[in-house]
């Protein structure tokens, strides 16, 4: 599978595939891609984009490779999303790009492109404590795929 094109955080010239749910108590992002790949490393990029800004980006980024699965495509999603926020929350990287590696029935194999949090070059935008299956959803449409996902704030 070739690597899909770099989407950087904080990129203002990019193209948004998200948008922001309103839900009660929580928070919730309406992911949009042409393919299943692309959904996975859009919800990464909707992720950090509403979880930091990067006023300052490193010159270079580390990469670390991640492999996760699921029951189905939700449960693969919302397991993808809790292990890229643990990146955040556990070790306080700021993942600028994820690159599906390979993806198969509830699967997949991504490197994770990030730098480390610094408060001088960073400013934390939200807190999210968890990735929910509260009305996770993710199914192909018209136009490609969608993903619906709630988060605990």
């Amino acid at each position: 599978m070739a690597p899909l094109p770099e989407k950087a955080i904080g990129d203002m010239n990019r193209a948004m595939a998200y948008e922001i749910i309103d839900h009660t108590a929580d928070f919730g992002l309406r992911v949009t891609a042409t393919d299943l790949p692309s959904l996975f490393a859009e919800a990464v990029f909707a992720l950090f984009d509403v979880l930091v800004e990067v006023r300052v980006p490193a010159e270079a980024a580390e990469t670390l490779t991640l492999q996760v699965s699921g029951d189905d495509w939700p449960d693969l999603m919302v397991n993808w999303l809790r292990e890229v926020l643990y990146q955040w929350t556990g070790e306080e990287r700021i993942v600028r790009r994820a690159e599906m590696l390979s993806i198969s029935a509830y699967s997949l194999t991504a490197r994770l492109f990030y730098e480390p949090y610094d408060p001088g070059r960073h400013a934390v935008l939200q807190e999210i404590k968890a990735v929910t299956y509260h009305q996770i959803g993710v199914a192909s449409v018209p136009s490609g795929w969608e993903a619906r996902i709630i988060f605990d704030i």
